[in-house]
């Protein structure tokens, strides 16, 4: 085991926390533990990706955008 800290949370946040124990005597220390593994991202996105987001995004914004059903339709697919 690690070093020990303490630390600071809000009661509604304690409550939070409570409700994502997956067993009353779990740690906080598993459940914050969870949480973070499940938002870190060891892959992130290459700014390649990003501005392939961004460009999609415009797209979408311009109205440059197909419908299943002409994609569909084009593609002689039902």
């Amino acid at each position: 085991m690690g070093a020990i800290a303490t630390i600071k949370v809000k009661p509604e946040i304690k409550g939070m926390l409570d409700g994502l124990k997956v067993h009353p005597r779990e740690s906080y220390s598993d459940v914050i533990a969870r949480v973070v593994c499940r938002a870190y991202d060891p892959e992130p996105l290459s700014s390649e990706e990003i501005a392939g987001l961004e460009e999609a995004l415009a797209d979408i914004k311009a109205g440059r955008i197909h419908s299943e059903a002409d994609i569909k339709a084009a593609f002689g697919v039902e």
